[in-house]
């Protein structure tokens, strides 16, 4: 489910070409995920990383993660017997 997630948020990332040659990367509705990097693949690949700990610190915390398409992250407090 999370590498799905990933994937998906990754597939809606958006990307600058910079007056400086660099490329910036964000994904809308992910507040502070953004990277930057000598090529896009480069930039990409950051923008993961990012995402991925990003995803690690708001589930940590219990913050709300944007819905994508549908797939939703979050944990669940199960009862014990």
């Amino acid at each position: 489910m999370i590498i799905e997630y990933c994937q998906k948020a990754i597939e809606s990332a958006e990307y600058k070409h910079l007056p400086d040659g660099t490329w910036f990367g964000q994904i809308s509705g992910f507040k502070g995920v953004w990277a930057n990097g000598r090529t896009i693949e480069q930039c990409r690949r950051e923008l993961i990383d990012v995402l991925e700990e990003w995803l690690i610190l708001k589930l940590r915390d219990g913050d709300l993660i944007p819905e994508i398409d549908g797939l939703k992250l979050e944990i669940r407090q199960l009862a014990v017997a």
